[in-house]
């Protein structure tokens, strides 16, 4: 089969298509043929060296949609031939609130669905939504996920709220985008273009500002009438600080990545005067992916899919996602569904 590996830490260049040898089946597992699969920042930071876990060699990817075409000897030969998508979360364990220690994801250390065919166990495994494509559909997963519950089961949104999302443009808050408006909240963003934000109201915010502006955090309180109830946050960074300037008192600030680095010039004063809280999430347990996926099927919200790449090109993919102009989910092309 085809296979997308990284043997050295680095940029674009140490990324090769390559040929290997189909994957392994337990008894518990199944095959998928992989149709498309979708990049994620974690992509980038385990193939510079910069994630835990991430031991060489490996095969990147954990966003997948596919077919099913081989079933372990434990699994029902029904499934054949389903159209599904891969939960890359495996083993979040017995507890909503947070995850086992043993909790992983795929793309290191298990191989990742840049490849033709993919085992994972079937309790991965869920029927793809009616409506999308392959493409779209391998769009979802893990940023759809971590978006519904920082969300809904960290932030708590509710109704006439108004909610902050950074970075808009970022695959994870396209999905914050639309799916607090279909929760009733008024959506406001910042990110770093003109074009993004109006891209960014055309999914339903009402509003934001480019944090490439002076004095952006102002501008936000004021056109909030006073600051965000609900702030969700995925950069981090110098920006985070700004973040205490903006939430309301007795605001929720919801932080699930860190692109732009740890956190600097946090004013706890901030934090305590306006009484402020800081919630972490990651991902999201098996019950909180079926969820979401029940909001894909009601039409809640749509993959936004900035651009799609076959899988020779993989390299190129990695650069779009990287650079500044991408919108959305950047996604590979394995082979035809």
């Amino acid at each position: 089969m085809r296979v997308v590996r990284v043997s050295s830490f680095g940029g674009p260049e140490v990324i090769t298509c390559t040929t290997g040898p189909d994957p392994e089946l337990g008894p518990g597992d199944v095959l998928v043929r992989v149709c498309a699969a979708a990049l994620n920042r974690r992509d980038v930071w385990l193939r510079e060296g910069l994630y835990p876990g991430g031991n060489l060699p490996l095969v990147p990817g954990s966003d997948a949609a596919g077919v099913i075409v081989a079933a372990g000897a434990e699994v029902d030969p029904s499934v054949l031939g389903w159209e599904v998508v891969i939960n890359p979360g495996l083993g979040w364990g017995r507890h909503e609130a947070v995850q086992d220690a043993g909790f992983s994801i795929l793309g290191s250390p298990h191989p990742g669905t840049f490849a033709e065919l993919v085992a994972v166990p079937v309790s991965a495994i869920h029927t793809k939504p009616a409506g999308l494509s392959m493409q779209e559909a391998a769009a979802l997963p893990l940023a759809a996920v971590t978006a519904f519950r920082a969300l809904v089961t960290r932030g708590q949104v509710q109704v006439d709220e108004r909610v902050l999302v950074t970075g808009a443009g970022g695959g994870v808050a396209t999905y914050l985008i639309q799916m607090a408006r279909y929760c009733g909240a008024r959506v406001f963003v910042t990110t770093g273009s003109p074009d993004k934000l109006k891209k960014a109201e055309a999914l339903g915010a009402e509003g934001g500002v480019c944090y490439t502006v002076p004095g952006w955090a102002d501008q936000l309180r004021e056109m909030m009438d006073g600051g965000a109830d609900l702030v969700m946050d995925g950069a981090g960074g110098a920006v985070f600080g700004r973040l205490l300037e903006v939430a309301r008192p007795g605001g929720r600030i919801v932080t699930y990545g860190s692109t732009l680095g740890p956190a600097s010039e946090v004013a706890l004063r901030q934090l305590f005067w306006k009484q402020l809280t800081v919630l972490g999430t990651t991902m999201g347990s098996d019950a909180e992916f079926v969820q979401m996926l029940r909001w894909a099927d009601a039409g809640a919200f749509a993959p936004v899919v900035d651009s799609v790449w076959p899988l020779e090109r993989v390299a190129d993919a990695f650069e779009r996602l990287e650079g500044a102009a991408a919108f959305g989910k950047v996604v590979v092309e394995v082979q035809p569904a």
